[in-house]
């Protein structure tokens, strides 16, 4: 039996748990946004490269940071509300980096991850650079990478969240080495993703 969903009803993440069926979704203020299909190569490549890079820093670091990759819940509470029916957002994002374990749950991740990266695709480009972008800002996201792994414009755009609540205005790696700001700047060689 298929599961018919109202897109224009707000869920919460208790509903979410209910959706039993292979299609990916995200609540975005209790709204679903339905996810691309499965990444392509070029997205596959250079995740894999991504997490085994942030792996080898949290290591040399002797962090306690945990590289999860999605499909992974990640949970923003509003006001403190953690039980699954008071929450509203749900993304799943292609990376992110967690340092505090007291996050961590069965279920994903419970608050804003230290880090989060988006891998571009043509079609999930406009919903990261917006809607996801807004609600890692909001939720206190320390660094938000925004990757593009296509031919014609690789690079990564680096947001970090200032003192106002806010991200900078973004600063673009296409060639140079990547600082790493949740580990002091340590860096990531940009020819060893792409």
């Amino acid at each position: 039996m298929e599961l018919i969903l109202d897109l224009n009803k707000r869920y919460t993440f208790a509903d979410y748990l209910t959706w039993v069926d292979d299609k990916m979704r995200e609540l975005i203020d209790g709204f679903i946004r339905m996810m691309a299909p499965a990444a392509g190569s070029n997205h596959q490549r250079v995740c894999v490269k991504l997490i085994t890079r942030l792996c080898n820093l949290i290591e040399m670091n002797k962090g306690a940071c945990e590289v999860f990759v999605a499909p992974f819940d990640v949970r923003f509470p509003r006001n403190g509300e953690k039980e699954n029916d008071k929450i509203y957002d749900v993304v799943q994002p292609d990376i992110c980096v967690v340092c505090d374990p007291s996050k961590i749950d069965e279920k994903g991740c419970i608050g804003a991850p230290d880090l989060v990266v988006e891998i571009q695709s043509l079609s999930t480009s406009r919903y990261d650079l917006t809607e996801k972008f807004n609600l890692y800002e909001a939720s206190g996201v320390r660094e938000y990478w925004v990757v593009y792994p296509y031919r014609e414009e690789k690079g990564v755009v680096v947001y970090l969240l200032q003192p106002d609540g806010k991200y900078d205005k973004g600063t673009k790696y296409d060639g140079k080495n990547i600082p790493v700001s949740i580990f002091g700047g340590s860096e990531i060689a940009f020819n060893e993703i792409f």
